[in-house]
């Protein structure tokens, strides 16, 4: 029984964070895959100051979970800048669907919502705190755990959100959902979430912010991330363009939408596991490199599409590179800096910014220079790229991360 419920979940801090984590990815799920619809279409914001605004959200998030990561560090426990995190999201969301206007959702976007995206980064060093101690095989079953209940969380609401709202005139009322999940997840970090999951912080602490900040700029590591965050910024891209020509090109619905990212999350789940084995079988680099050229090919075909079963069509290709862009990066990043896991699990952090911030800039040349569909052809050349850039790296040696071949 306890190869399908391994024992590690057993841990309340664990079960609880992986809990926690799944209402946290209901508020993204209900609304990201609308995001750019009340954005662009309902609100009448331009499609430039839509990408500057993924942008500068990106920015603040990066800060915010540094400096909030940094104080949780100091405190020696995370419940109390979750609790304040939560709150963000609660009023983030709300104000949207209270108060919507252009104005309302640039503030949102800039302040409340990256706030409580940096939750995402205080739930996962909260459940790596409780592994403390474990064995190697543990900490990677609990981390998979953890990681599995975003996926799942859109798996379920994406199409359940769509259909709900499949009959109204705004989707604005994904957002009144997603400051309801908040709250949920409010509940749950204050009262299922044990006030002290352990403490793992002393080697952080050898570095200084400085010292530890010219490290993650240095050229070797920088150059790594730069070619990630050329992989990655295909998700970003994918976010705004699929519900654009779902709907435009594509002559879809928008609740053609929801289901059609849930289709996905599906896939995802599924292929999360095999990618980890063909990683360990093949390397991480040959993995990574077959699932963006899956992903690149997905984007580019997405470009052509122009009947809903055309977006149907392609939900498999999706669901399988979307997998391996989401899971191969995260060891990849963190074994750049393999001998410290606190620095070398903030590279996410900043291949997160860095993936963003290429993604609003493609997104916005790209819709200058052609249409929604032209943009996506773009993202996958973006991709492509990407791994072009790391394969260029891996040749030269200029950074061997420590164990990059093991999954």
């Amino acid at each position: 029984m306890s190869r399908f419920f391994p024992d590690v979940f057993r841990n309340p801090a664990i079960r609880a964070s992986m809990i926690a984590i799944f209402t946290f990815g209901m508020a993204g799920a209900m609304t990201a895959p609308y995001r750019s619809i009340v954005g662009i279409r309902e609100l009448g914001l331009s499609d430039g100051l839509y990408s500057f605004l993924a942008f500068a959200s990106a920015a603040v998030n990066v800060v915010i979970s540094v400096l909030l990561g940094n104080l949780a560090d100091r405190l020696g426990e995370y419940r109390s800048a979750m609790i304040g995190a939560c709150l963000f999201g609660i009023v983030g969301y709300g104000m949207v669907y209270a108060f919507p206007s252009p104005a309302t959702f640039i503030v949102s976007a800039l302040l409340p919502l990256p706030i409580y995206g940096a939750l995402n980064s205080l739930l996962f060093a909260n459940a790596r705190a409780a592994m403390h101690g474990m064995s190697r095989s543990d900490m990677v079953t609990a981390n998979s755990g953890v990681r599995a209940m975003i996926s799942l969380s859109w798996v379920l609401i994406p199409g359940i959100t769509g259909l709900v709202l499949s009959g109204a005139s705004s989707m604005l009322p994904a957002y009144l959902f997603a400051s309801l999940s908040c709250v949920l997840c409010q509940g749950i970090i204050l009262f299922a979430l044990p006030k002290r999951a352990g403490a793992m912080m002393a080697e952080v602490r050898r570095l200084t912010y400085f010292e530890a900040l010219r490290q993650v700029v240095s050229p070797q590591i920088s150059a790594h991330i730069a070619g990630v965050a050329l992989i990655t910024s295909t998700l970003h891209l994918n976010d705004a363009l699929l519900p654009l020509i779902a709907t435009g090109a594509a002559h879809g619905r928008l609740s053609d939408v929801g289901i059609l990212v849930g289709i996905v999350a599906a896939l995802e789940i599924i292929f999360i596991i095999v990618w980890s084995r063909i990683a360990r079988q093949t390397g991480q680099m040959t993995a990574l490199a077959a699932g963006t050229i899956i992903y690149a090919l997905f984007l580019g075909l997405l470009g052509f599409a122009s009947a809903p079963w055309h977006l149907y069509a392609l939900t498999l290709l999706a669901g399988i590179g979307a997998a391996a862009i989401i899971s191969i990066p995260i060891t990849y990043l963190q074994d750049l800096i393999a001998d410290r896991p606190g620095l070398g699990s903030a590279l996410i952090s900043v291949n997160v910014f860095a993936s963003a911030g290429i993604g609003a800039l493609v997104f916005a040349a790209g819709t200058w220079a052609s249409n929604y569909s032209g943009t996506a052809i773009l993202s996958a050349v973006t991709g492509l790229s990407g791994i072009a850039l790391l394969g260029l790296l891996q040749r030269r040696n200029a950074v061997v991360p420590a164990d990059a071949e093991v999954r």
